[in-house]
This record gives C-alpha cells, sequence and structure tokens, in this order.
C-alpha cells in the first residue's frame, strides 16, 4: 500500500513534486529506488488516491517506489512536464539516501503517458546526468503522437482513441513539442548511451506497435533492452482505466529478472 500524498509545502527542501511512496521489500542492502509516473494520457486528471497497480507491481519486487505527480503543477505540456520530472530526477540523484540507500541504483518507470516521461527523462538524464541512472521501464508507453501504427486501430475498441489524440495535442501545444525529441522519443533520432530498458506491452494494446518500435530502435543503438510481450489474457489494457490483472505479477517478475541482469 502506498502511504498518504505529500507535498513540497510541507517540509523544507523536500521533494520538488507532490510524491507518495510504496515500500518494497528488498532482499538487499540496496534496494532498487524507482521514480515512477503514473499514466493518464496527458489529460487533466485529480491526483488518484487510489494505489498504481503498476507501481504496486515494482514494489511487489522488493523495489522502493516514489510516485511524482507531474501533471498538476506541470499542466500536462511540453516542457514544463519534461522540467518538472527532471527536478525531481535530480533531487533523488542527490538525495536518495532520504529513501533508500546511498549507493542503491536508481531506476524511472512509467505506464502511458508517465512512460512517455521516463523515456524522455531517460534521455534527458543521457546527456546532463551520465552514468546516473540503472535503468528504465516502459510500460506501453506513449511516445507516438502520429498515432498511425496498426496496432493503434484497436484503441477505438477500448475507448482510447479521443483521449489518447485530446492528450497529444494538450502535451504538444507549444511551437516546439511536436518535433522535439525529448517530447516525442519515438522521433529521437539519438539513442546511444540511454540507460538499459525493460519494455512491456500485450499483443491486444493499441499501443503495441509503437512501443515494439521504440524497443527495436533502442536494440540497434546497442542499448541492453528486455522486451515483454503480455498474452491478451493477462488484462493488460486494464492499466488504463485502473483495472488490476494478472499482469501484474508478470510485470512484477519481469522486473525482477531485470533488476539480477543489470551492471553492479
Amino acid at each position: 500500500m502506498a502511504r498518504q500524498w505529500q507535498f513540497p509545502e510541507d517540509h523544507e527542501r523536500s521533494f520538488p513534486l507532490p510524491f507518495r511512496v510504496y515500500e518494497g521489500k528488498a532482499e538487499t542492502r540496496k534496494q532498487p529506488l524507482v521514480l515512477y509516473f503514473r499514466g493518464h494520457a496527458f489529460a487533466a486528471a485529480d491526483r488518484s488516491e487510489e494505489d498504481s497497480s503498476a507501481a504496486l507491481a515494482l514494489s511487489d519486487a522488493g523495489a522502493f517506489v516514489v510516485e511524482a505527480d507531474y501533471s498538476g503543477p506541470s499542466g500536462n505540456i511540453f516542457p514544463r512536464t519534461l522540467e518538472c520530472g527532471f527536478g525531481a530526477l535530480k533531487y533523488l540523484v542527490a538525495k536518495r539516501n532520504r529513501f533508500a540507500a546511498a549507493r542503491s541504483p536508481l531506476l524511472l518507470a512509467g505506464d502511458e503517458a508517465g512512460g512517455n516521461l521516463a523515456a524522455s527523462l531517460a534521455l534527458k538524464a543521457r546527456d546532463a546526468l551520465r552514468d546516473e541512472l540503472a535503468g528504465q521501464v516502459l510500460l506501453s508507453p506513449m511516445i507516438d503522437p502520429r498515432m498511425a501504427t496498426a496496432s493503434f486501430n484497436r484503441a477505438d475498441g477500448i475507448s482510447m482513441r479521443t483521449r489518447w489524440s485530446d492528450g497529444w495535442n494538450h502535451y504538444l501545444a507549444t511551437a516546439c513539442g511536436y518535433q522535439h525529441p525529448y517530447a516525442a522519443p519515438c522521433l529521437c533520432s539519438r539513442l546511444t548511451g540511454v540507460a538499459p530498458a525493460l519494455i512491456v506491452t500485450s499483443d491486444d494494446d493499441p499501443l503495441r506497435d509503437e512501443t515494439l518500435d521504440y524497443a527495436a530502435r533502442l536494440a540497434a543503438a546497442d542499448v541492453p533492452v528486455t522486451t515483454r510481450i503480455l498474452p491478451e489474457s493477462c488484462g493488460w489494457t486494464g492499466i488504463y482505466s485502473g483495472r488490476d490483472g494478472t499482469w501484474r505479477a508478470e510485470v512484477s517478475v519481469e522486473f525482477s529478472r531485470f533488476l539480477k541482469e543489470l551492471p553492479t
């Protein structure tokens, strides 16, 4: 279970965004520390009091997960969203011992729109925080504003096409948005050197094709990539409406394996 939300104004020199934590039971002294971003299609959203199944899957594997609320402070508009996320990441780099051990591996994670932000921050960390990030976990990241893949045709079946379209239009409202590699990682031409990635999607996911394309491009850039395609039966697309499923246990297992394979 997650703790209640805490806010920057509550404590001097505190975490720069509203946040809450999911405390996993670590098997090692260097408990992995994960900065996690929830997906909500870059739409205006109330700060959810419901635990995130994706964050729970990571904490089930023993990680200490910090869920940061980027939506409210940033208005879900690029580049402000990226700036808010980067502020949170820099804080954990400098003060990770507030949540875990000083030498705990630090990872980024996110699902859907939160996966976009995690992927974007991994690129920015490669450029501005070299060697500080141990890995990135992208759960069906929403990274292609063109919305033209074959799998995206399934978006109507789960009533997400309009939500994703409106979300992209909102997120990329500024003139610099659409072509910026930090806004739409799928358009980034320089992927070499980013942190190792665990990338998860499912056979029936509308974001499947853009997710797998990004995984393939990372691998082609010599980035260590672990890709997992879950079966339709696991209920993966429930992640977009806050529904749990057997996918949670599978993601937890894959994340545990991913952690063991990271360079020490």
